[in-house]
């Protein structure tokens, strides 16, 4: 009986070994690739991001200049749709979690918002140019482009605001409710400060969401390379740039330029909110 016993439990560490050194073998390959791509576009692109490429205005469609007006344009349409879809996607979160008590009308706003998260972005474009762009006249502007972005990033911000609130213990809330605030105060007072992480988690894919997206922006941002005045003007992204350049074959060493800085970007946005994340839930 003993032998048996040995037997058996060598045959499970066995293939536990066998299990932990596929799953190993799989994530170093993941690895392996991201720091590959990643290397090979900041090698490539580094060597040619100057001052002159990051303070002047494209010439010649691109070819020549820099992308200054590119990088403006970027930040203005990824403002404008996180100031719209913040408060929307916190709104719902918290009525979800904390005012909604089930049912069927509530599953199915919480299912039709999970099929949003997996619409194409071409979709969203195309309904933004029509619905936006078209129909209510705003023309290809960077409110067209925020409007569109906002809808895209909206259920990332849902989910992951409504995943903060649950990680809120009960007796957080029964215990502002029982010293005399009401609904709306202990959400304000105590629940939304114990969950600013989660919050800026949702709010920081949302961002990237936005900054790297081409589809959506290209159909209702337009391609202007012009610096924007005011959001009713056209713009180009950082992202729409990147392909007009390598679809149209216009300058080799500005497209790898323009794909480092945007991946230096997303890095360094992504570095600072792991940074303020810590420092809130601390």
């Amino acid at each position: 009986m003993t032998e048996k016993l040995k037997q058996r439990n060598q045959y499970k560490s066995i293939k536990n070994g066998v299990f932990y050194g596929i799953i190993g073998f799989l994530a170093a390959i993941t690895l392996i690739s991201l720091i590959v791509i990643v290397g090979y576009i900041l090698i490539n692109g580094l060597s040619h991001i100057n001052w002159e490429f990051l303070s002047q205005e494209p010439r010649r469609m691109g070819k020549e200049g820099g992308i200054f007006s590119v990088i403006i344009g970027t930040i203005y349409i990824t403002i404008v749709a996180m100031v719209i879809a913040t408060p929307v996607g916190v709104a719902a979160a918290i009525y979800f979690n904390e005012y909604a008590k089930g049912g069927k009308v509530v599953s199915t706003i919480r299912f039709f918002t999970e099929i949003l998260a997996g619409i194409p972005s071409i979709i969203f474009g195309l309904f933004g140019f029509a619905f936006f762009v078209v129909f209510l006249g705003m023309g290809w502007s960077v409110l067209s482009g925020g409007l569109t972005l906002s809808m895209m990033v909206l259920p990332t911000l849902v989910r992951a605001t409504e995943e903060s609130l649950k990680t809120v213990p009960m007796t957080y809330r029964e215990g502002s409710l029982s010293l005399g605030a009401s609904k709306w105060q202990t959400i304000i007072k105590v629940i939304l400060p114990c969950c600013k992480s989660g919050i800026l988690t949702g709010l920081i894919l949302g961002i990237g969401r936005a900054v790297g997206e081409t589809a959506a922006v290209m159909l209702t941002v337009g391609g202007s390379l012009k610096l924007p005045n005011t959001i009713f003007d056209s713009t180009r992204s950082m992202a729409v740039h990147l392909y007009m350049l390598a679809s149209e074959g216009l300058s080799r060493e500005k497209t790898y330029a323009t794909a480092a800085l945007l991946i230096l970007m997303v890095l360094l946005i992504n570095t600072a909110a792991n940074f303020i994340s810590r420092r809130l839930g601390n």
